[in-house]
């Protein structure tokens, strides 16, 4: 597969994914970043999936890189 194909795929699934499982978490805890107006709720569930996001495509960079080093 073209190097640059996987590196946009698995940084595209670990950000959504990411993004997904911080606002669930989110929506777990009360925090529902979709809700109307800029209440602590919301910013906390924007913040949380943001967090999430982050943290997933770090996620995705740190397994293509061990990838890399195992070829």
């Amino acid at each position: 597969m073209n190097s640059q194909l996987l590196e946009g795929l698995s940084d595209a699934v670990g950000f959504v994914g990411g993004a997904l499982l911080g606002w669930w978490l989110g929506q777990l805890l009360g925090l529902d970043p979709m809700a109307d107006g800029y209440s602590a709720a919301t910013l906390g569930g924007i913040a949380l999936c943001g967090i999430g996001g982050g943290v997933g495509l770090q996620l995705a960079r740190r397994w293509r890189a061990a990838r890399n080093t195992a070829d």
